[in-house]
């Protein structure tokens, strides 16, 4: 790229930078696998403090009504033959992507719970709260070659609150999605309503709408070296003829990808696929992901099983494979580049960390709109130290 070339796009960024940006620190964090390929850090067994649910109408509840029931197909040498295409798109009810919902329902849960937390208000004061989705996009990130990310970081009462910003480029993407990818994002969903039934014993039912407002998430604690750490993430169902009914160990992730017949497939598949199933069960302590292989005409023919902590092997004696300790080794570097940049108490201040494949994390100052996430109803609730939230959060200001 020539000199001309990066005149015009610093031009550019510049004119699309809000007007309320302040003066930004100047520190980078290097994303090179070289850089973190040390022994694996310490990472707690994530423990689950609570969970919550979002209905059909994406209200929040402070139950499990939305969890639903592992109920995998009988064995038989035919395998499932599942439709996925079946109900689209007239039995699909698809969340409005365009309402960016931030931490909020987590922040719901935590007003309703964060006088018993073990370890009281002083726990939290030095924790990290953030979504696992999030956490997941740290562990891929020195291996992620196509998609950037932004995270905005804010310190309130001490806690570290992280919440994903979507990038211009991921929007542009969102907005443009062409109808074949968004059919393979239902067939996703299709896959869950074959596989879970709404209550223990029970059968699927795939006749029904799909409704992806609708979710079961957990909320759980780990500490990741030094960083002390609460999380939440969506969960797909429960098993319960796991050997262990203590959540999460018995929660299971469900997956699709199209059928594979040659080793160059797998290999990618191991390479790129498995890593994003990897890091987002290991953070959650699922011990399983269950895999539908779907052909060309969208019928899942296949069912595969891939424990969490086998999914390395596949790619143990890989050249351009992942390894854990530099996914996890990053992810600890980032928490403490953002422990040591974000040093200022103001819930309206935003350390905005943004990062493209091939450059390090870089970070911006801004203040309030349009990058300041946490909602005036917490921030107030928390600084009158209310016991609850309020019935109905009104939306962020």
């Amino acid at each position: 790229m020539d000199r001309r070339e990066n005149k015009r796009r610093a031009e550019k960024v510049e004119a699309a930078e809000p007007r309320n940006k302040l003066p930004s620190p100047a520190s980078l964090l290097p994303t090179d696998p070289a850089l973190y390929s040390g022994p694996f850090p310490f990472y707690g067994r994530p423990s689950e403090l609570g969970c919550f649910s979002l209905d059909a109408q994406r209200q929040y509840h402070g139950d499990a009504q939305a969890l639903r029931y592992y109920s995998p197909p009988p064995t038989n040498d035919q395998g499932p033959h599942f439709d996925l295409r079946d109900g689209y798109p007239d039995r699909y009810q698809p969340r409005d992507e365009e309402v960016q919902e931030g931490l909020d329902h987590l922040l719901r849960w935590l007003l309703d719970h964060r006088g018993k937390l073990e370890g009281g208000p002083g726990w939290l004061a030095g924790a990290i709260v953030t979504w696992r989705g999030h956490l997941t996009k740290l562990l891929t990130t020195p291996y992620e070659q196509q998609e950037g990310w932004q995270l905005a970081a804010s310190r309130f009462q001490g806690t570290l609150y992280l919440s994903e910003v979507e990038t211009p480029a991921a929007r542009a993407q969102r907005l443009a999605r062409p109808p074949l990818l968004r059919e393979l994002m239902y067939m996703g969903y299709k896959f869950e309503q074959y596989m879970c039934a709404d209550k223990p014993g029970s059968f699927p039912d795939p006749s029904g709408e799909v409704n992806t407002n609708v979710a079961f998430c957990s909320v759980l604690r780990s500490r990741l070296g030094n960083h002390r750490l609460l999380f939440s993430g969506e969960v797909d169902c429960t098993d319960p003829r796991a050997p262990s009914t203590q959540p999460p160990a018995c929660y299971v992730e469900l997956k699709t990808s199209k059928e594979m017949h040659r080793p160059g497939h797998w290999r990618s598949f191991y390479r790129h696929k498995l890593l994003k199933w990897w890091a987002q069960s290991f953070l959650l302590g699922v011990p399983n992901v269950v895999a539908g292989f779907r052909n060309p005409e969208g019928f899942v023919c296949s069912l595969k099983t891939f424990p969490t902590m086998e999914m390395f092997e596949y790619v143990r004696n890989d050249r351009d494979g992942w390894n854990p300790s530099v996914c996890m080794n990053f992810c600890a570097a980032f928490l403490s580049f953002a422990q040591n940049t974000v040093v200022q108490d103001d819930p309206r201040l935003v350390h905005l960390f943004s990062w493209e494949p091939g450059s390090p994390v870089t970070v911006s100052k801004h203040r309030d709109a349009p990058y300041a996430f946490l909602p005036t109803w917490y921030v107030e609730a928390v600084t009158q130290d209310l016991p609850s939230a309020p019935k109905t959060p009104s939306p962020k200001d």
